[in-house]
Parts: structure tokens; sequence; C-alpha cells
């Protein structure tokens, strides 16, 4: 029987932390020559950077790192807790091992991380500033793309070793996306974000 609830979450739950704690490390006054834009402060064509200087090399490296070790983390709770791994849709077939876990993690960081990119370079195209939410007609469009676009690349990981259906991953993204959004409104109020959205 599939726990349709908890699996997400369960499966899901190193890049979560992960996610939660880079947004603390990008903060801290450490590895700053690592705190360099991903773009190299490039422009398009149009005059505007390719991503923002939001999007960093310490919080590239910091997404994936703390995705390995918080995955770690979690594989030997779910070692210790046989219904927390029932739930897990990739320890379920592949078993929480040390090598697992670090694998899995570090790719869930690193697509959590990458699948970001694609939406930064649109708002930029757009004319919305890094940090900041769009106005206008778009609004609503990038509020939800912007929920939504880590989540993709962490359903596209799990998708295979986890084998999701086509249904289950699109409810991953939505309770995924409805999650995160939920997350950043926390995250606001605790002055890690300038934006809830």
């Amino acid at each position: 029987m599939r726990h349709w609830l908890a699996e997400p979450f369960v499966t899901l739950m190193p890049a979560l932390l992960a996610g939660v704690l880079n947004m603390v490390w990008v903060k801290l006054p450490l590895a700053r020559k690592a705190n360099a834009p991903l773009d190299g402060d490039r422009r398009w064509r149009d005059g505007r950077p390719w991503f923002g200087p939001n999007k960093t090399y310490k919080g590239l490296i910091g997404m994936i790192v703390l995705a390995a070790v918080c995955s770690l983390a979690w594989g030997w709770l779910c070692q210790a807790a046989p219904g927390l791994a029932a739930c897990d849709r990739v320890y379920l077939r592949f078993g929480a091992s040390p090598w697992v876990s670090l694998w899995f993690g570090a790719a869930l960081g690193a697509a959590y991380a990458l699948f970001e990119l694609p939406n930064s370079f649109l708002k930029r195209r757009l004319g919305v500033a890094p940090g900041r939410s769009a106005t206008g007609p778009v609004k609503h469009a990038l509020i939800a793309l912007d929920q939504c676009d880590s989540i993709i690349g962490l359903v596209a990981v799990a998708w295979l070793p986890g084998r999701l259906t086509p249904l289950e991953a699109a409810w991953w993204v939505v309770l995924g996306g409805a999650t995160h959004l939920a997350l950043n409104a926390i995250l606001y109020l605790a002055h890690l974000r300038r934006s809830p959205l």
C-alpha cells in the first residue's frame, strides 16, 4: 500500500532540510570567495544579468554538501525506524546504505539548485529584480514556477530510482510546491528571505 502523503516528504526530506540549512549557510560570513555569482556577472544581450547575484557558487556547493549530509543522517534514521524507511521510495528499493544516501542526497542538492536557474533566467528577461516577486499579468504564473522549479528537479532525481508513475510525480510536484510556499513564509518571518513568495 502506497503512503501518498508521507512518501513525498520522507523521500525528499534531505533536500527540504538542506534547503533550510542552506538559507542560513549563505548568510554566514564564511567562504566569501565562493559567494561569487554563478553567471560571473555576465550580461545577456538585453543588458541584464543571466541569473543575478543571488545564484552563487556558495549556494550551489552548500546545497549539494548539505543535502548529502542530511541524506546520510536521514538514512541512519530510516535504518533505525523501519516504518520511516517503508515510506522512502529510494531507500525501499536500494536500502539506506551510506553510499546510497550520499549519492542520492548530493543529486537532490544539485537538482534543487540547478533547476532554479532557468526560472531566474526567465525572471531577469522579464525585468524582475533578484529576490523580488513579479508584478503584472505574469505574476501568478511566476509565483507558481518559483514554488515548483526546484521541486521539479527533486522529483526528476527521485523518478527512476523511486519508480514513480507520472501521476505520482505530478502529485509530488504539487504537494512540494505547496510545501515550498509554506516554508518560504516561515523563512521570511525568520528574516532568512526578503520575500514570503
